[in-house]
């Protein structure tokens, strides 16, 4: 089989773009020059026609291993074999490297430890998605790579040859030999640039590395799961839009939830449901920056919306509201689960759980990091008044169906906690509003919810009124302190939850799914695997029950380890886990790795609590 397993990829990055590069050296997806921008390399959305970067060994029974240069975001893919050992080192420079040499930079660099070993090098470019041609010009530094919109030069060391649309060479280096290659935007320029010697990039290198590791030094949490909620925050960076302060979901689009099915979805641009998990995750582990730049981004965000209107879910990195989805119909997708979709036509679906994501996050900024304006606190009691009158409204929900709106439990919900986060900044900071209504909304979403969104039948919250469908996203409850964590209806949502799917549940092996697909029509058909970050929400949940009932503290701990065994080599997630373990989904997905951060700190205090 062609395809790499999606776990076989590690992910390199500037803060502007990100490439994602296999086991075998090959990068296989990149977007220049934004994580949104149409592709260079696509070949994990078409193996044949997608394009790709390939570095890797020649000798036959090489073994591949992958990891990342301690506390950075710099790869490592490693070859071994009787002949020799050698390894690439993958990186885009950031920081003082990327200022002096400039951001457009892709630097793979070469080097044997032992023995002797052949390299192979093929730099096979597919331009927009591989909708456009380009021509292929070699020079005494490498080769130019010129379509209709964009031109890339890469500087190699060694002589390449030219094979239609590809620029290749077998190479070999000896115990203690380098080689670096450059991929480049040239920005008008004709020749590639000459590759910067081995003194040259082991600057760039040190340089990036020191920008890297500095910047995880700010990390306040030393818990019993450092590795894993420092590299959860190295991913949370490298998916951050230095521009704009925007993460993105994910910089990949169309990986499939289920393979041979259509749930292939454009995941490159932010939601604003991410705000409050991203804020409380970076505020956390003590990145106050990042946080004021996300909270920027949001704030530019609503004051645009109008006065009548409601927000977008989603909008562009750099803000941009239009988002239209379309099918790249030539590609076959991952290992041919098609259709490859660019764009996300869910922009413009209404989805009142938003609101409460926006307020919490304002609320938890407003508190830990600097106070809010009194010029942002009048758009946001505008929002919050739209709210009042439209909390009623049926709408596609956090999972945005596309079979029809409904009266999701989880909407009502986070409209409860938006009018609840208003109310108690408007009291925090003695701000003006209109606090009677308010908090005459908020009581009346409150006992709507425990009248309409608990099923007698079923003994939970359910999905949506009249449903008795389960759903993962009620889990949120004691997160959000709406109930308490022992509250009686809230562990028997727990408990009916945590049963097998042949059992009315929704966990498999440790593993939650958002919903049972057969009992809830999304519109959209097909299997999909459990949600990565719906599992750590039950780990959560166990956390705030196991307060008071150690056992659950336990079965939480257990089930949060065993999350951590389904995290790749590198400890990335993708948004989904199939059957066999396998990752589905786009990749990395920012969402799951926030989830960890939030579960690992919360069991973390429980336990050190015992």
């Amino acid at each position: 089989m062609a395809y790499q397993p999606i776990e076989n990829y590690g992910i390199i990055g500037n803060m502007r773009t990100a490439a994602l590069i296999a086991v075998d050296g090959s990068i296989d997806w990149f977007c220049f020059p934004h994580f949104d921008s149409p592709s260079v390399f696509a070949a994990i959305l078409d193996d044949k026609k997608g394009g790709r970067f390939q570095i890797t060994s020649t000798h036959e029974g090489v073994r591949c291993k992958q990891l990342y240069w301690p506390d950075t975001n710099v790869l490592v893919t490693r070859f071994l074999c009787p002949d020799g050992v050698g390894e690439v080192q993958d990186f885009m420079p950031v920081g003082a490297a990327a200022r002096r040499d400039g951001s457009n930079q892709l630097i793979r660099r070469v080097r044997v430890s032992r023995g002797k070993m052949q390299f192979r090098i093929v730099c096979e470019p597919a331009f927009d998605y591989a909708r456009g041609s380009h021509d292929v010009k070699l020079t005494e530094d490498g080769a130019v790579f010129r379509a209709d919109h964009l031109t890339l030069g890469l500087a190699s060391p060694v002589s390449l040859e030219r094979t239609n649309s590809a620029a290749h060479a077998i190479f070999e280096l000896n115990e203690g030999e380098r080689a670096v290659f450059v991929l480049r935007h040239l920005n008008g320029r004709d020749g590639c640039g000459r590759a910067p010697t081995a003194d040259e990039s082991h600057e760039l290198f040190e340089q990036t590395v020191g920008f890297w590791q500095r910047w995880l030094s700010q990390c306040n949490y030393y818990g019993r799961w450092r590795e894993m909620v420092r590299r959860s925050a190295l991913i949370l960076k490298l998916l951050t839009f230095e521009p704009t302060g925007a993460i993105v979901a994910a910089p990949t689009c169309s990986l499939s939830e289920s393979i041979g099915g259509g749930r292939n979805w454009d995941y490159r641009y932010t939601w604003i449901r991410d705000a409050a998990f991203s804020l409380y995750g970076l505020l956390r582990l003590g990145f106050t920056s990042e946080a004021a730049a996300f909270v920027g981004w949001l704030d530019a965000r609503y004051r645009e919306a109008e006065e009548d209107g409601p927000l977008q879910i989603l909008y562009g990195i750099d803000g941009r509201h239009e988002l239209p989805e379309s099918t790249l119909d030539h590609l076959e997708g991952y290992r041919g689960s098609g259709p490859v979709r660019i764009g996300n036509g869910a922009y413009n679906q209404l989805q009142l759980d938003i609101y409460g994501e926006l307020l919490d996050s304002i609320y938890l900024y407003n508190k830990y990091g600097s106070p809010i304006s009194y010029s942002s606190w009048t758009h946001l009691r505008g929002l919050l008044d739209w709210l009042c009158d439209n909390w009623r409204r049926k709408d596609e929900g956090i999972w945005e169906i596309r079979g029809g709106r409904r009266h999701f439990v989880y909407s009502k919900l986070m409209s409860w906690v938006a009018i609840d986060r208003g109310l108690r900044l408007a009291t925090k900071r003695s701000l003006p509003a209109d606090e009677a209504r308010w908090r005459g909304v908020r009581n009346e979403i409150y006992e709507e919810i425990l009248a309409r969104g608990w099923c007698k039948e079923r003994e939970a919250f359910v999905q949506s009124y009249g449903s008795e469908c389960l759903d993962a996203s009620t889990l949120i409850m004691p997160l959000v302190f709406f109930l308490a964590p022992n509250d009686p209806k809230m562990l028997k949502t727990i408990e009916a939850i945590n049963r097998r799917p042949a059992d009315g549940g929704l966990v498999s092996d440790g593993l939650v799914y958002r919903y049972n697909a057969d009992l809830s029509s999304d519109g959209v058909g097909g299997e999909e695997g459990t949600f990565n970050m719906c599992s750590f929400w039950l780990v959560e949940a166990l956390t705030r029950a196991g307060r008071v009932d150690p056992d659950k503290l336990t079965e939480a701990r257990l089930l949060f380890e065993r999350m951590l065994g389904h995290a790749n080599h590198l400890g990335l997630y993708a948004e989904e886990t199939g059957r066999s373990g396998q990752a589905l989904g786009n990749f990395p997905q920012a969402f799951t790795h926030l989830a960890l951060i939030s579960a690992a700190f919360n069991l973390d205090r429980s336990l050190g609590r015992d």
